[in-house]
């Protein structure tokens, strides 16, 4: 299975006269063209879609995803709002279409997909509250033996000197790294936030940041090499060979 992520594009509404909203949107633009040249299975977005969560912002990000050709699984970030998002994404039947926490499961697929819900209204860091940890318990004990891919916006473990503590509280993340940990199944974890490549192990399976799309924001990246390009994820999945991820950089 091949699946396609992208996460913090940040965008600004089409009418801003700030130099990142233009930006920004070609960056995404740019990426859709490119990941539907490689015509993968899914695209996953990691969160921080918009900069302020407001309806007109949502709505251009509609227009720019609009020539996507693979089905399109979104989870929020700190940067949006749950109940804009279900407004603006409500002809997706997957999504939740009320209650707390913005989780849905995809079944559709040789692995099975898993959307978690990190955010939490007002709050920058990551949340993974008690309610959270027993959906994601119950979600995999469902499935034991089918291949699982999770995806949330807020990495559960410190990256460097550049993100630590990044929930608010550490034993929720402790958590989450056990839950994991105790479900093989478990193939990887993809995470957006930190707009800084990462690759890793953790709770017994692997983990990937990927840099911001908006390349105004993103870090990490070698400017020498991308030369401003913006960066996207592909990541290949197998049962033989597990999860081998790759940043895509954009050709001009």
């Amino acid at each position: 299975m091949l699946i396609a992520q992208i996460s913090d594009t940040h965008i600004l509404p089409p009418t801003s006269d700030q130099p990142a909203a233009k930006l920004r949107a070609d960056c995404l633009r740019q990426c859709v063209a490119d990941i539907n040249r490689h015509q993968p299975d899914a695209v996953i977005f990691t969160g921080d879609t918009v900069q302020h969560a407001r309806p007109d912002e949502y709505a251009w990000l509609r227009e720019l995803l609009a020539p996507l050709q693979a089905p399109l699984y979104v989870v929020p970030g700190n940067r949006d709002d749950k109940s804009q998002m279900r407004a603006a994404f409500s002809d997706f039947a997957f999504l939740p279409g009320d209650g707390e926490f913005f989780h849905y499961v995809i079944d559709d697929h040789d692995t099975r997909l898993v959307g978690l819900d990190s955010t939490l209204a007002d709050e920058r860091k990551g949340r993974f509250c008690d309610a959270r940890q027993a959906w994601l318990d119950s979600t995999l004990s469902v499935q034991p033996d089918q291949p699982t891919l999770l995806f949330i916006h807020h990495p559960p473990f410190d990256v460097g000197e550049h993100y630590i503590g990044g929930y608010r509280r550490s034993e929720e993340a402790a958590q989450l790294e056990e839950i994991v940990g105790r479900n093989a199944q478990v193939v990887g974890l993809l995470c957006g936030h930190v707009h800084w490549p990462v690759s890793r192990e953790w709770a017994g399976t692997q983990a990937r940041i990927m840099p911001s799309v908006a390349v105004d924001v993103r870090k990490g990246v070698d400017e020498d090499e991308a030369r401003q390009r913006p960066i996207y994820m592909l990541h290949e999945l197998s049962r033989v060979t597990g999860l081998a991820s790759h940043a895509i950089t954009v050709p001009a």
